[in-house]
């Protein structure tokens, strides 16, 4: 397995739980990736995921290491927050690089892996698990970089699982909350020590999911997005079709305000979005 972005925070952790749980790593991350493939006995790769050259190293890694890939945990991110009108062209950039090309490039390598073994006649059972986030499926205030490249990593999700599946690979997706180097401003009230014993924000709390998305059980599913938060866990649904109003002819606009109106009241509403 492939667990990106594990030098720290949900990576480190999802890479530990899954070392517990019997797995073979390989373990990246721009920093620290030797220290933590030395304290589970994997294989380190240090390097950036969003280079195409190197997504696909990574993969070959794996492949020399192993003599096999099972499962990719596209973990790595960064944020750059900023009100929409203070952000800059680099900060755009940045984040929608590593956050949404990093999961790309290494996806697409794994995935042309995987085509190649079930055309050659050898089984293939893969998981891909991704790492969007709330602030992708709902919005974010001061964090539109990140919230359209999380949205996006939830996009690649849906159409990655169904054009994967024939091969015999399952693509899905977790929107977790946990305390991490990235989060540390945002989830800043949610930082106090816990009194109950139970810490809700610790990343471990996240890693069961992995654990299990990347495991047989979970075969059945593919194309769906986990929101998990301490003991919280749910699927989240995306865009629906709403019901349409069909007139047979081009509208004008002088007769779409009733008709906006009355699709509207029939529309369940949004979720609100984060820090609104």
């Amino acid at each position: 397995m492939v667990v990106t972005g594990a030098g720290q925070g949900l990576g480190r952790a999802h890479a530990l739980a899954l070392a517990e749980a019997g797995a073979r790593l390989v373990v990246n991350d721009v920093k620290n990736a030797d220290e933590v493939a030395a304290e589970i006995g994997a294989v380190a790769s240090v390097g950036d995921v969003a280079d195409w050259d190197y997504a696909a190293s990574l993969v070959a890694t794996a492949v020399e290491a192993y003599g096999r890939l099972d499962a990719l945990v596209n973990n790595a991110g960064l944020v750059r927050d900023r009100m929409l009108v203070n952000l800059s062209e680099a900060e755009w950039d940045e984040v929608l690089r590593v956050d949404l090309k990093g999961h790309v490039a290494p996806l697409r390598h794994a995935a042309a892996y995987w085509r190649d073994e079930a055309k050659a006649g050898r089984p293939v059972a893969a998981r891909v698990v991704n790492t969007s986030s709330g602030a992708g499926l709902m919005g974010s205030v001061g964090q539109v970089n990140y919230a359209a490249a999380k949205a996006g990593v939830a996009a690649v999700t849906q159409v990655a699982a169904v054009e994967l599946k024939r091969y015999g690979v399952t693509v899905n997706a977790i929107a977790p909350s946990a305390r991490t180097a990235m989060t540390a401003d945002v989830f800043a009230d949610a930082m106090r020590t816990p009194t109950d014993g139970f810490d809700a924000m610790a990343p471990e709390n996240v890693s069961p999911l992995v654990v299990w998305l990347c495991g047989a059980d979970s075969a059945f599913v593919t194309g769906r997005v986990f929101e998990i938060s301490g003991g919280s866990l749910s699927v989240v649904d995306g865009w629906q079709h709403g019901e349409p109003v069909d007139a047979g002819r081009r509208w004008q606009p002088s007769e779409l305000t009733p008709v906006i109106r009355r699709i509207l009241q029939k529309a369940p509403m949004p979720a609100a979005v984060y820090g609104a």
